[in-house]
């Protein structure tokens, strides 16, 4: 299995981000969106960045369960119900996820939705891995 991450140079930055990720393997895993919700169901975390971490930390607990790790990310889709906080806290989310994923960066969009699923969270994530 390989990702190639690709940035081309006629595009803005890729930023915590790739443009474009290539995958060849044999196993895809497809991650269901994952919100701050703790064992027991309960939503934790009063703020976006804390909220971020755990979300983040379920979608990798889920992607490790399935055989993958970090790396093998090649696409997560984040969905925010405020996109004016998420970029407020950007700085701070890069951190959260360098931290927990480290700096291979999948393909990766933040789409603003009136609400989510479960109605105290403020952020999902799902995506998409490719592994051996």
């Amino acid at each position: 299995m390989s990702l190639e991450r690709i940035n081309p140079a006629e595009l803005s930055p890729a930023t915590g981000f790739s443009h474009a990720v290539v995958a060849t393997g044999s196993r895809l895993v497809f991650l269901a969106g994952q919100t701050a919700l703790d064992g027991a169901g309960k939503v934790v975390g009063e703020t976006l960045p804390e909220q971020f971490e755990t979300a983040l930390a379920n979608l990798l607990s889920a992607l490790a369960a399935a055989g993958g790790a970090p790396a093998d990310l090649a696409r997560v889709t984040v969905y925010a119900v405020d996109v004016a906080a998420y970029r407020a806290h950007a700085g701070e989310l890069g951190r959260i996820w360098r931290r927990l994923a480290g700096r291979d960066y999948p393909a990766m969009a933040v789409v603003g939705a009136v609400r989510l699923w479960d109605e105290a969270a403020l952020v999902e994530l799902d995506g998409v891995a490719v592994l051996p």
